[in-house]
């Protein structure tokens, strides 16, 4: 139950701060900007950041088994089953704003190249575990779009039933009509990424408060 608290606690967190990004976005927010000022308080308040969707073997798998569990108790768990839908709901909120910002360039999302940089489910490691990556990619092929990544830990990675093979980066940046920043390792060349690419969407804050025209934010 330690366990079950710790992963639930995350992952509840995590679905607020993912809606309070889906609410910025649409108010013209910079939500990255909110948390940051909000964690100068030096009490009561512990920062989580959006992103692209869980991953993982715990926080998107535990939280789940305490729900079922509980209603073997006549208990429903609906601040569990609620954050559980607003996380999966961000693997869809990242194709959104791809296929959003490429109309912005008068592109549609069929028939384009997206690059997905970084598909481990969290930076710096090698597990595809639940990763939003591969939600992200079975979406953006579901509409048409062509697909390739680059991940330093990762070479191989299936989509459905189509085995993806990591690909440079830089090459792959500067052909891409879209970047899609999904896992921020911290050895990506991002600052030779965003001279080559034409538009970035980047789900993880990676380049801040650069004020790039290419660099779309979640």
């Amino acid at each position: 139950m330690v366990k079950l608290l710790e992963n639930t606690f995350r992952m509840i967190n995590i679905g607020m701060v993912n809606e309070l990004a889906i609410m910025c976005r649409r108010m013209g927010i910079d939500v990255w900007e909110v948390i940051d000022a909000a964690a100068t308080k030096p009490f009561g308040f512990m920062p989580f950041y959006p992103g692209p969707g869980l991953g993982g073997h715990c926080i998107p798998i535990d939280p789940f088994y305490l729900s079922w569990k509980s209603k073997q108790f006549g208990l429903e768990a609906r601040f569990i089953e609620l954050a559980g839908y607003v996380n999966a709901q961000m693997p869809h909120q990242v194709v959104d704003t791809v296929m959003l910002s490429l109309n912005e360039q008068g592109k549609a999302l069929k028939g384009s190249h997206v690059h997905l940089a970084g598909v481990a489910y969290k930076r710096d490691i090698d597990d595809v575990r639940e990763s939003p990556a591969l939600d992200v990619a079975h979406l953006l092929m579901t509409r048409g779009a062509r697909v390739t990544y680059s991940d330093p830990y990762v070479p191989m990675m299936r989509v459905d039933q189509d085995e993806l093979f990591s690909q440079d980066c830089l090459a792959s940046a500067e052909q891409a009509d879209c970047v899609v920043i999904i896992t921020n390792h911290t050895d990506l060349p991002y600052a030779a990424m965003l001279e080559r690419a034409r538009l970035i969407v980047d789900t993880r804050n990676v380049y801040k408060r650069n004020a790039s025209p290419k660099i779309v934010r979640l």
